[in-house]
């Protein structure tokens, strides 16, 4: 049923029969005219080759070349035995017996002369053979080479780029498919290189035999002279060898065209005049051909119009790069006043920076854009801390505001802001400023810390910096206060896209971690929440892998948040007390006394969070005295840790991230077993004494295990 519905379609029908019109033509006889016509067609089949090869824009959209050149090498050997035939059998009726083509490039082309004919043929062939089929063959035998050996680089590459998610699997089947179609092609080429050549051989040995055996049936059979049997029958052997050796000069080009031939947008025509294109091009041209044109000895009409004409092709081109360098300036659209667009009401950046039209400077370009610069620098040394891409900000002027004036906004929230001079330098008195100094200035405070501060003129730097005086410039201030407002809040800049991307990235050297953790039984959502839930405890995420292995082991015994991230911590204490306790250091703690405990436990909850709720008074007790006893240690001394009851914990680190955010706060199950450590004090005992249970600080040969326990008691 296959082979009858191909037999009904005729264009899968038309090889099968141009190969059986191949075989005919070199075994049955055919006429003059049948020449004649199959004559032009070869031509015309090899000026189209050519120009589909040159045509391409890449050797792989001709990939049918090889096969193409075959065939016709095939179709040209056949009219080669055909109007061998009709040259020996018909030779001594005259020259126009082997039909008008045969008869016109005899005539015409060599003029009659067989002798010239035959150097015409020659070096005809010499050109095919040695030079274009030569090379042509070395560059696909070359090409052939270099293909196979990068064949298996390219799957590789198709591989990665497959499994970072570059492209989908259509996109990679369709990748491979073409790197081993283009691998086939350049080997088929070489090979096909060799029909070229064979052609030429043989066209060589088919005009050895019609002249040596037309030179003796003409004597021998039809009892001619030497003289005409030579006139007759070489100057249709030269005549046919002519005929056929122009084709194979086309398609032996056109597969030079092919392999040489690179990959671009543009066809070979385009390609090459848009290189010749280039004005610097024609003018050296115009200069050495009028140059030798000067020289007494040379044709100066035929140099100097040259060169002529090289100047005007330079000019030319030159106009038309200048008018190209000019931008188009497109007409702007009609502006509807009643249209609002959402990019006018609504702000898609997270952070903004918000400045009045006196600051509009700090981001000019012609002075440098130094609060450009700085913001960048913020965006990077915060992505680098928080472990995640932090989103890009956004500066823009505020009509709003007073000229000096500028505010940093979260979400449109307003963390904070100031009044700067920018024309000014800010000098910070940081306490190691000379006393009875004598730089005057505007006072004010440092809006980052506070610190007492003077603004002063830019020619006063270094008289305010032998003072003792930290001197910043304003868009220094601006970037020094947006990392201090960002940098307490990491929680509220990480979102799904920042988790995705953080995901995407780990996939490459994790994916295996990646895959218990993510889709299932995480979702984005909750993975991205219970990230930003850590980073608000201050556990930053720029070592994500062994927070996503504890996450792994943690999710085999819960999917709630509250417990994931309990679990989380528990596994990552040795990570959150080494951030702030130095190795074989001993780690101050804070207790709470066992009543005041159990009273914040079993007290009153949230009944939606379902959380412990403080007291005021409570709360203001624990506060003031976790804050005065950090106070009495001085700066340099490691923070204090309080140490609580795991139910506890999120209520007191919510308390004390407002009253006291130096100190950590720590369920038991949190604090390293093997953690030595430092009971600084039991808060809300009646009295100063020993924890229960608890050792002597100066005791520090007792089990860590022990104190532990009692803790946990």
């Amino acid at each position: 049923m296959n082979l009858l519905n191909r037999m009904g379609d005729p264009g899968a029908m038309a090889l099968p029969a141009g190969i059986l019109i191949l075989i005919v033509l070199m075994i049955v006889p055919v006429p003059a005219f049948v020449l004649d016509v199959s004559f032009v067609m070869n031509i015309a089949l090899s000026v189209a080759v050519l120009m589909a090869a040159m045509n391409a824009e890449k050797p792989l959209d001709f990939s049918s070349f090889p096969s193409v050149l075959l065939f016709a090498t095939l179709l040209r050997l056949a009219l080669n035995v055909a109007s061998t035939r009709v040259v020996l059998v018909h030779g001594h009726e005259g020259e126009a017996a082997a039909g008008k083509v045969i008869e016109s490039f005899g005539e015409f082309l060599i003029g009659g002369n067989f002798a010239v004919g035959i150097f015409v043929f020659l070096i005809l062939v010499i050109i095919n053979l040695v030079v274009v089929t030569k090379g042509a063959g070395r560059v696909s035998e070359v090409s052939a080479r270099f293909t196979l050996d990068a064949l298996p680089g390219k799957q590789m590459a198709i591989d990665a780029d497959l499994a970072a998610g570059l492209m989908t699997a259509e996109e990679a089947k369709a990748r491979r498919r073409e790197v081993s179609t283009e691998a086939d092609f350049y080997g088929s080429m070489d090979g096909s290189s060799k029909f070229v050549k064979g052609d030429a051989i043989a066209a060589l040995l088919i005009l050895g035999v019609n002249i040596i055996a037309g030179f003796c049936l003409g004597m021998i059979s039809h009892g001619m002279s030497a003289g005409d049997a030579a006139q007759n029958y070489i100057t249709l052997a030269i005549g046919d060898a002519l005929v056929a050796q122009v084709p194979s000069l086309l398609l032996s080009i056109a597969a030079a065209v092919i392999v040489t031939r690179v990959s671009d947008s543009r066809d070979l025509a385009g390609q090459i005049g848009g290189q010749f294109a280039a004005p610097g091009t024609w003018l050296p041209v115009a200069v050495v051909l009028g140059a030798i044109g000067m020289i007494p000895a040379m044709p100066q009409t035929i140099f100097l119009p040259a060169a002529g004409i090289a100047l005007w092709l330079w000019n030319v081109l030159r106009k038309r790069a200048a008018i190209a360098a000019i931008p188009v300036v497109e007409p702007l659209p009609e502006i509807d006043p009643a249209r609002i667009d959402l990019e006018e009401v609504s702000d898609h950046t997270l952070v903004t920076i918000e400045l009045g039209y006196g600051l509009v400077q700090l981001v000019d370009e012609r002075h440098g854009s130094p609060l450009v610069t700085r913001v960048t620098g913020v965006r990077k040394q915060l992505s680098q801390a928080f472990g995640f891409i932090v989103p890009q900000f956004r500066v823009r002027d505020a009509l709003d505001m007073p000229p000096y004036d500028y505010r940093i906004t979260l979400g449109g929230v307003n963390l904070g802001g100031a009044t700067i001079r920018a024309d000014k330098i800010l000098a910070i008195d940081t306490g190691e400023v000379r006393h009875g100094h004598t730089l005057r200035g505007e006072a004010t405070h440092d809006p980052s810390f506070g610190c007492p501060a003077l603004w002063i003129d830019v020619a006063a730097r270094d008289h305010a910096t032998a003072e003792g005086f930290l001197t910043v410039d304003p868009g220094t201030v601006i970037a020094t206060h947006l990392n201090q407002l960002l940098g307490e809040r990491p929680q509220d800049m990480l979102g799904p896209d920042q988790v995705q991307a953080l995901l995407e990235s780990l996939k490459e050297h994790a994916s295996g971690l990646i895959e218990t953790i993510h889709p299932q039984p995480l979702s984005l959502a909750a993975l991205t929440r219970l990230l930003r839930a850590l980073l608000e405890d201050h556990i930053p995420i720029s070592h994500p892998l062994p927070i996503l292995a504890s996450l792994s082991r943690a999710v085999q015994q819960t999917a709630d948040h509250d417990r994931l991230v309990e679990l989380v911590r528990a596994d990552l204490g040795g990570l959150i007390v080494g951030r702030i306790c130095p190795p074989h250091a001993r780690l101050p703690v804070v207790t709470l006394d066992a009543g005041l405990e159990g009273a914040i436990v079993q007290g009153m909850q949230d009944p939606v969070t379902g959380q412990p709720v403080i007291e005021p008074d409570l709360a203001r007790m624990i506060g003031e005295s976790i804050s005065t006893l950090a106070e009495a240690r001085g700066p340099g001394a490691i923070p204090l840790t309080l140490v609580v009851q795991p139910r506890a914990r999120r209520a007191l680190a919510a308390l004390l991230r407002l009253r006291a955010p130096a100190c950590l706060v720590l369920s038991i199950a949190e604090l390293p077993a093997m953690q030595p450590i430092e009971v600084v004090d039991v808060i809300g005992a009646p009295q100063p004494h020993q924890a229960p249970g608890l050792p002597h600080p100066d005791s520090a040969q007792t089990d860590q295990h022990v104190q532990v326990e009692s803790m946990a008691a």
